[in-house]
């Protein structure tokens, strides 16, 4: 019963996060992977302790154990960012309360193998807040890590950084550890302490939520507008209808005519790829991916176009891609799109 007790609210908690991800940017399948290494940051924290148990006291753990269990946590959290694997706050949201989930749940049980007969009533408050803490910190740092990321990846593109977001970037990974600290070094009422805890997150969790939806429809609906008129200027061969198309004509003489219709094409496929992969995430918002599945011709052109794709990108080399880079702009989110497109089309294409 105290097993069930220590681990059911984690369990509700991690449920009701991921319940709020109307695009499926987050499979079972990974949210289940970021549990598990959740669970082995926390027997690697374990390890730690150990050692630096017998160098720390214990007023110096209180602080320094924290900070390293959130050091620890990030890892997993860190490699799916720089991956791309989440790159809107709401996925990084979801895979964050994932990992402090499954962290949460070991060392729940830690405390019950290793403590002196823990109360019903004790068990449950670690489940609820102290699981909170977990995963929300955890969920901080892997919005932190994404924003970051999004940063790098602007910076590389040649495109404009806003302050606001290399400040929100830091103060959110700084804030993370700053909370945790917090929680374990200054004890208050458990119940008053349980209120900040459960305002301070959940106030955060309600925040990315209404932000990041508003934020992917402009992704959705903006770039959408943008590049099926560019599409069409592209397959109509007017492309001074459109600033993009102004610009493609205007490098025309720098480049051979060969190597400039490779850069069309180049343009071209960039652009379908990247509306028929948002064009999936609306599909998949909606809920209508087992009303709409992709036919086989579909799936067939779609990775047709993207092998195409790749060769026409080592084709042009460096000089080329970087002349085209201010409109072929490949944002982490539309990398995670094509990739969950080229993912379904493997994965399903054998069925009709």
């Amino acid at each position: 019963m105290l097993f069930v007790a220590a681990i059911l609210p984690v369990v509700i908690y991690i449920f009701v996060v991921y319940k709020i991800d109307n695009f499926s940017l987050i499979s079972v399948k990974n949210l289940l992977l970021q549990v598990l290494c959740g669970m082995v940051a926390a027997l690697v924290c374990f390890g730690l302790f150990q050692l630096t148990g017998s160098i720390l006291s214990e007023n110096q753990s209180e602080f320094f154990n924290p900070v390293l269990e959130e050091i620890v946590k990030a890892l997993p959290l860190l490699w799916l960012a720089t991956r791309k694997k989440i790159v809107f706050f709401i996925d990084s949201v979801i895979c964050g309360a994932a990992v402090g989930g499954g962290f949460s749940i070991l060392e729940n049980i830690f405390y019950l193998l290793l403590g002196n007969g823990m109360s019903l009533g004790t068990v449950l408050f670690r489940g609820l807040e102290v699981a909170l803490v977990h995963m929300g910190c955890s969920a901080i740092v892997a919005a932190g890590l994404m924003l970051a990321v999004r940063i790098i990846e602007r910076s590389r593109s040649r495109l404009g950084l806003k302050k606001s977001d290399i400040g929100m970037s830091i103060f959110l990974l700084l804030e993370a550890p700053v909370l945790h600290v917090f929680h374990n070094a200054f004890h208050f009422m458990p119940l008053v302490q349980f209120i900040f805890v459960f305002g301070t997150l959940g106030g955060l969790l309600m925040w990315t939520y209404y932000y990041d939806v508003d934020m992917i429809h402009r992704w959705i609906d903006k770039g959408l507008d943008k590049q099926l008129a560019l599409l069409d200027s592209i397959k109509s061969g007017q492309l001074d209808n459109t600033q993009t198309g102004i610009f493609l004509v205007s490098i025309k003489e720098k480049f051979p005519p060969e190597d400039f219709f490779d850069i069309i094409c180049y343009v071209q496929l960039h652009v379908e790829l990247s509306v028929a992969a948002k064009s999936r995430v609306m599909i998949r918002e909606s809920g209508l991916v087992k009303d709409l599945p992709l036919t086989k011709e579909n799936k067939a052109l779609i990775l047709s176009q993207y092998e195409e794709y790749k060769i026409l990108e080592k084709k042009l080399g460096k000089l080329a891609r970087m002349t085209i880079a201010p409109i072929v702009k490949y944002y982490p989110a539309d990398f995670k799109a094509l990739e969950d497109l080229r993912t379904e089309c493997k994965m399903s294409s054998d069925s009709p």
